[in-house]
């Protein structure tokens, strides 16, 4: 139980920083970056379309990225979103955050991040 509600916080503390890093690389629809979560964290982290849509709209009201609609031919429409310049900077001085975070866990708790 206690695994569970500490996993389901680290989840939701993290939302951003991954959001935003994906974003960082190139626009993308919301569908693409749940997959990439999953993937690239080997299946570790998974978000819900119904749970990433809500931080995606609220980080569009942040203006930290910016969304819009893209048609393409035999596709249903997709809302593709960039980072804005206010993005980079958030998601910079939270890479930092998290770094910090890691390294003082590290020293703490033992656990090693290889």
């Amino acid at each position: 139980m206690a695994a569970s509600f500490l996993e389901r916080e680290l989840k939701r503390g993290s939302a951003e920083i991954l959001i935003l890093a994906l974003l960082a690389e190139r626009p993308r629809h919301g569908y693409e970056i749940g997959r990439l979560i999953d993937e690239r964290s080997r299946g570790a982290i998974t978000f819900h379309v119904a749970s990433l849509y809500p931080t995606l709209y609220r980080l569009e009201d942040k203006n930290l990225i910016e969304g819009r609609w893209v048609e393409r031919a035999g596709q249903r429409r997709r809302r593709y979103y960039k980072l804005t310049t206010a993005g980079r900077r958030v998601l910079a001085r939270q890479r930092s955050v998290w770094q910090s975070f890691i390294v003082a866990l590290d020293r703490v708790a033992g656990i090693s991040h290889a």
